[in-house]
Protein backbone atom coordinates (compact mmCIF):
# COMPACT_ATOMS: atom_id res chain seq x y z
CA UNK A 1 0.00 0.00 0.00
CA UNK A 2 0.95 3.77 -0.58
CA UNK A 3 0.71 4.33 3.47
CA UNK A 4 2.51 1.56 4.83
CA UNK A 5 6.42 0.91 5.54
CA UNK A 6 8.17 -2.09 6.95
CA UNK A 7 11.59 -1.66 9.30
CA UNK A 8 13.25 -3.75 11.38
CA UNK A 9 13.93 -2.06 15.42
CA UNK A 10 16.68 -3.59 17.41
CA UNK A 11 18.38 -2.17 20.72
CA UNK A 12 20.56 -3.96 23.40
CA UNK A 13 17.46 -3.47 26.15
CA UNK A 14 13.79 -3.13 26.14
CA UNK A 15 11.49 -2.78 28.56
CA UNK A 16 7.74 -3.20 27.97
CA UNK A 17 6.08 -3.10 31.67
CA UNK A 18 3.22 -5.01 32.63
CA UNK A 19 1.68 -2.26 34.55
CA UNK A 20 0.56 -5.23 37.22
CA UNK A 21 4.32 -4.39 38.01
CA UNK A 22 4.52 -1.29 38.84
CA UNK A 23 2.28 -1.26 41.92
CA UNK A 24 5.62 -2.24 43.90
CA UNK A 25 7.51 0.30 42.72
CA UNK A 26 9.50 -2.45 40.72
CA UNK A 27 9.16 -3.34 36.42
CA UNK A 28 8.73 -6.39 35.01
CA UNK A 29 9.16 -6.35 31.00
CA UNK A 30 6.33 -8.24 29.13
CA UNK A 31 8.15 -11.34 26.98
CA UNK A 32 7.01 -9.12 23.02
CA UNK A 33 6.09 -5.50 22.20
CA UNK A 34 3.02 -4.29 22.99
CA UNK A 35 1.16 -2.67 19.95
CA UNK A 36 0.94 0.68 21.77
CA UNK A 37 4.58 0.56 21.78
CA UNK A 38 5.30 -0.24 18.59
CA UNK A 39 2.82 2.26 17.24
CA UNK A 40 4.86 4.96 19.75
CA UNK A 41 7.87 3.94 17.85
CA UNK A 42 6.36 4.52 13.67
CA UNK A 43 5.38 7.95 15.53
CA UNK A 44 9.00 9.03 16.50
CA UNK A 45 9.95 8.19 12.79
CA UNK A 46 6.97 10.43 11.69
CA UNK A 47 3.59 11.75 13.03
CA UNK A 48 1.17 14.35 12.47
CA UNK A 49 -1.86 14.79 13.80
CA UNK A 50 -3.68 14.35 10.80
CA UNK A 51 -2.72 10.89 10.65
CA UNK A 52 -3.46 7.73 12.87
CA UNK A 53 -1.09 4.84 12.87
CA UNK A 54 -1.49 1.29 12.83
CA UNK A 55 0.45 -1.91 13.44
CA UNK A 56 -0.08 -4.81 11.51
CA UNK A 57 2.43 -7.57 12.70
CA UNK A 58 5.69 -7.80 14.32
CA UNK A 59 8.43 -10.49 14.47
CA UNK A 60 10.36 -11.55 16.88
CA UNK A 61 13.72 -12.06 14.99
CA UNK A 62 15.93 -12.59 18.66
CA UNK A 63 15.47 -15.21 21.37
CA UNK A 64 13.40 -13.79 24.13
CA UNK A 65 16.17 -13.14 27.01
CA UNK A 66 15.62 -11.07 30.71
CA UNK A 67 17.95 -9.33 32.65
CA UNK A 68 17.74 -7.82 36.07
CA UNK A 69 19.47 -4.66 37.04
CA UNK A 70 19.20 -2.82 39.84
CA UNK A 71 17.87 0.95 39.52
CA UNK A 72 17.90 3.86 41.42
CA UNK A 73 14.22 5.38 40.33
CA UNK A 74 13.76 9.09 40.79
CA UNK A 75 12.61 9.91 44.33
CA UNK A 76 11.24 13.55 44.47
CA UNK A 77 11.23 12.72 48.14
CA UNK A 78 15.24 12.86 48.54
CA UNK A 79 15.09 9.25 49.79
CA UNK A 80 17.56 6.46 48.63
CA UNK A 81 15.04 4.49 46.96
CA UNK A 82 16.58 1.09 44.94
CA UNK A 83 14.37 -1.35 42.96
CA UNK A 84 15.26 -4.13 40.52
CA UNK A 85 13.65 -4.00 37.05
CA UNK A 86 14.07 -6.65 34.33
CA UNK A 87 14.82 -5.92 31.26
CA UNK A 88 14.47 -7.88 27.67
CA UNK A 89 18.22 -8.31 26.37
CA UNK A 90 19.15 -8.34 22.66
CA UNK A 91 16.04 -7.73 20.57
CA UNK A 92 15.31 -7.26 17.71
CA UNK A 93 12.21 -6.98 15.73
CA UNK A 94 10.65 -6.63 12.33
CA UNK A 95 7.84 -4.13 12.07
CA UNK A 96 5.17 -4.05 9.31
CA UNK A 97 3.02 -0.90 9.92
CA UNK A 98 0.39 1.69 7.64
CA UNK A 99 -1.31 5.17 8.45
CA UNK A 100 -5.12 6.37 7.96
CA UNK A 101 -6.52 9.62 7.98
CA UNK A 102 -7.53 10.45 11.16
CA UNK A 103 -11.46 11.09 10.70
CA UNK A 104 -12.22 12.51 13.86
CA UNK A 105 -9.96 15.62 13.21
CA UNK A 106 -12.11 17.48 10.42
CA UNK A 107 -9.98 20.39 11.43
CA UNK A 108 -7.24 19.25 9.84
CA UNK A 109 -8.78 17.47 6.09
CA UNK A 110 -7.12 19.76 4.37
CA UNK A 111 -3.86 18.10 4.92
CA UNK A 112 -4.87 14.43 4.07
CA UNK A 113 -2.24 14.25 0.92
CA UNK A 114 -1.42 10.72 1.00
CA UNK A 115 1.45 10.90 -1.65
CA UNK A 116 3.02 13.31 0.39
CA UNK A 117 3.21 12.29 4.12
CA UNK A 118 3.78 8.41 2.92
CA UNK A 119 7.15 9.27 0.75
CA UNK A 120 8.00 12.14 4.10
CA UNK A 121 7.33 8.89 6.25
CA UNK A 122 9.87 6.57 4.20
CA UNK A 123 12.65 9.64 4.09
CA UNK A 124 12.30 9.99 7.57
CA UNK A 125 12.86 6.50 7.96
CA UNK A 126 15.89 5.80 6.27
CA UNK A 127 17.44 8.76 8.31
CA UNK A 128 16.76 6.76 11.47
CA UNK A 129 13.17 8.47 12.30
CA UNK A 130 12.31 12.26 13.32
CA UNK A 131 12.64 11.26 17.37
CA UNK A 132 14.97 9.72 19.38
CA UNK A 133 13.65 6.24 19.47
CA UNK A 134 13.66 3.69 22.50
CA UNK A 135 11.90 0.39 22.90
CA UNK A 136 9.26 0.96 25.92
CA UNK A 137 11.57 3.08 28.24
CA UNK A 138 13.44 6.28 27.58
CA UNK A 139 16.56 4.42 29.20
CA UNK A 140 16.54 1.49 25.95
CA UNK A 141 17.46 3.49 23.29
CA UNK A 142 16.73 1.83 19.37
CA UNK A 143 17.82 2.31 15.78
CA UNK A 144 15.45 1.85 13.02
CA UNK A 145 16.46 0.90 9.57
CA UNK A 146 14.47 -0.06 6.65
CA UNK A 147 13.44 -3.77 5.66
CA UNK A 148 11.36 -6.52 4.15
CA UNK A 149 9.11 -7.66 5.92
CA UNK A 150 9.68 -11.82 6.80
CA UNK A 151 13.34 -11.86 5.57
CA UNK A 152 16.17 -13.35 6.91
CA UNK A 153 16.34 -15.55 9.96
CA UNK A 154 14.32 -15.94 13.18
CA UNK A 155 14.84 -17.38 16.04
CA UNK A 156 11.29 -18.52 16.05
CA UNK A 157 10.36 -19.55 12.82
CA UNK A 158 8.58 -22.89 12.99
CA UNK A 159 8.40 -22.85 16.64
CA UNK A 160 5.10 -22.98 16.80
CA UNK A 161 2.05 -21.17 18.68
CA UNK A 162 3.02 -19.38 22.07
CA UNK A 163 0.14 -17.98 24.16
CA UNK A 164 1.30 -15.21 25.88
CA UNK A 165 -1.57 -14.51 28.13
CA UNK A 166 -3.65 -11.36 28.87
CA UNK A 167 -2.07 -8.27 27.51
CA UNK A 168 -1.78 -4.60 27.42
CA UNK A 169 -3.36 -3.79 23.37
CA UNK A 170 -2.62 0.15 24.05
CA UNK A 171 -4.46 3.41 24.90
CA UNK A 172 -7.29 5.05 23.13
CA UNK A 173 -6.51 8.71 23.13
CA UNK A 174 -9.84 10.99 22.33
CA UNK A 175 -8.41 12.60 19.20
CA UNK A 176 -8.70 8.99 17.86
CA UNK A 177 -11.60 7.36 19.09
CA UNK A 178 -13.70 11.20 19.56
CA UNK A 179 -14.61 9.84 22.63
CA UNK A 180 -13.43 12.28 25.84
CA UNK A 181 -11.67 9.95 27.67
CA UNK A 182 -8.49 8.00 27.88
CA UNK A 183 -8.89 3.90 27.71
CA UNK A 184 -6.70 0.81 27.89
CA UNK A 185 -7.19 -1.82 26.10
CA UNK A 186 -6.14 -5.25 27.23
CA UNK A 187 -6.39 -8.53 24.23
CA UNK A 188 -4.80 -12.28 24.31
CA UNK A 189 -2.05 -12.32 21.73
CA UNK A 190 -0.78 -15.64 20.33
CA UNK A 191 2.93 -15.36 19.05
CA UNK A 192 2.51 -17.93 15.66
CA UNK A 193 6.50 -19.47 14.40
CA UNK A 194 7.83 -15.87 15.68
CA UNK A 195 4.62 -13.70 14.18
CA UNK A 196 2.25 -11.47 16.28
CA UNK A 197 -0.80 -10.39 14.10
CA UNK A 198 -2.15 -7.56 15.76
CA UNK A 199 -5.70 -6.54 15.20
CA UNK A 200 -7.48 -3.05 15.14
CA UNK A 201 -7.91 -0.90 18.40
CA UNK A 202 -11.44 -1.12 17.99
CA UNK A 203 -11.45 -4.84 17.71
CA UNK A 204 -10.84 -5.02 21.33
CA UNK A 205 -13.25 -6.46 23.46
CA UNK A 206 -11.84 -5.37 26.86
CA UNK A 207 -11.68 -2.06 27.39
CA UNK A 208 -11.62 0.11 30.34
CA UNK A 209 -11.57 3.78 30.80
CA UNK A 210 -8.71 5.58 32.90
CA UNK A 211 -9.74 9.02 33.08
CA UNK A 212 -11.70 11.77 31.30
CA UNK A 213 -9.61 13.90 28.96
CA UNK A 214 -10.37 16.37 26.11
CA UNK A 215 -8.27 16.36 22.94
CA UNK A 216 -6.16 19.19 22.04
CA UNK A 217 -8.08 21.36 19.35
CA UNK A 218 -6.01 23.04 16.45
CA UNK A 219 -7.33 26.12 14.92
CA UNK A 220 -6.29 29.38 14.06
CA UNK A 221 -6.53 30.52 17.72
CA UNK A 222 -3.14 28.47 18.45
CA UNK A 223 -1.91 27.63 15.11
CA UNK A 224 0.44 30.07 13.28
CA UNK A 225 1.31 29.93 9.64
CA UNK A 226 4.99 29.73 8.69
CA UNK A 227 4.49 33.54 7.25
CA UNK A 228 3.00 34.70 10.23
CA UNK A 229 5.81 33.12 12.60
CA UNK A 230 8.50 34.90 10.42
CA UNK A 231 6.35 38.32 10.93
CA UNK A 232 6.32 38.02 14.21
CA UNK A 233 10.34 37.15 14.64
CA UNK A 234 11.44 39.83 12.03
CA UNK A 235 9.54 42.36 14.50
CA UNK A 236 10.89 40.98 17.57
CA UNK A 237 14.50 41.77 15.51
CA UNK A 238 13.87 44.68 14.65
CA UNK A 239 12.68 46.33 17.94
Amino acid sequence: MRNSIEFTVYGDYALFTDPLTKLGGEKLSYQVPTYQALKGIVESIYWKPTLTMFVDEVRIMKPIRMESKGIRPMDYGGGNTLANYTYLRDVAYQVRAYFEFNPHRPDLAYDRNEHKHHNIMKRSLHAGGRRDIFLGARECQAYVEPCEFGSGTGFYDNYGDIHLGTMVHGLNYPDETGRNQLEVRLWNPVMRDGNIQFIRPEQCTQVRTITDMMPKPFSAANVMSADELFEQLEGEVNQ
